[in-house]
């Protein structure tokens, strides 16, 4: 296997998901759309950097280096940084902050230590309360589809930009990718995936999932590539 992923739940009402990966070789992989940001710290040929990585709104080939280390902070929706503004982050137009020793970094003058795997929470908290990171409250993961929490359709729309970088309808639409990849490779038949999330028709889903994930069911279903991590819970 190329790259051996782990990960865990969290129960900060920022983090969405706490992961780490390292590889075992070097080669490409599909790098799969999220509507997500991550904080990552990699670790590669002993150097150290630390990552704001932004949502991708397509599948993409990545070139990933043999012995390289990441742990990451994948954030809930309607979380963001106000100095980083997520829709600068797009499809690979990432932020490398500014390395201050093998283990910390700068931001907004001050020197913090990298995240582990196991204090992410911690870490975040500390961000939050120096307003480093803050949440709009009405786009969060849980509230962000009832409609009657906002002033109005418009608003929603707005204020979703404005933390995800995206409009509301491709993030819609890469969670339904997702979730369909996920299915698939649970074993389910391609035709009551189609039905159960949606899609029109094969031709239908077999199109989304070459944009979003870049690969085809029946790739999918062989498992003959790698991808990047998709969690079996794994929800917008």
């Amino acid at each position: 296997m190329l790259i051996v992923f782990e990960d865990r739940p969290s129960d900060s009402p920022l983090i969405n998901r706490v992961w780490r990966s390292h590889s075992e070789t070097g080669g490409l992989f599909n790098s799969v759309a999220t509507a997500h940001w991550d904080m990552v710290i990699s670790k590669i040929s002993g150097r150290s950097s630390v990552i704001l990585r932004g949502p991708e709104t397509r599948a993409s080939a990545v070139d990933c280096p043999a012995d390289g280390e990441w742990v990451g902070i994948r954030f809930r929706l309607g979380t963001f940084m106000p100095k980083f503004p997520t829709a600068d982050r797009i499809d690979h137009s990432n932020v490398i902050l500014p390395y201050a020793t093998s283990r910390s970094f700068w931001l907004e003058g001050s020197v913090w230590e990298h995240p582990t795997f196991e204090n992410a929470e911690v870490f975040v908290g500390r961000l939050a309360e120096k307003g480093l990171i803050v949440v709009d409250p009405l786009l969060t993961d849980e509230d962000r589809h009832f409609e009657r929490t906002l002033p109005s359709r418009r608003t929603e729309q707005r204020r979703f930009l404005r933390a995800t970088g995206l409009a509301q309808t491709t993030a819609d639409q890469i969670e339904r990718a997702r979730r369909a990849t996920l299915m698939l490779k649970e074993g389910r038949p391609i035709l009551d995936v189609v039905f159960e999330t949606g899609y029109y028709d094969q031709a239908h889903l077999t199109r989304s999932l070459k944009r979003f994930v870049g690969l085809t069911p029946t790739q999918i279903i062989r498992d003959t590539h790698q991808m990047s991590l998709l969690y079996k819970t794994d929800q917008i």
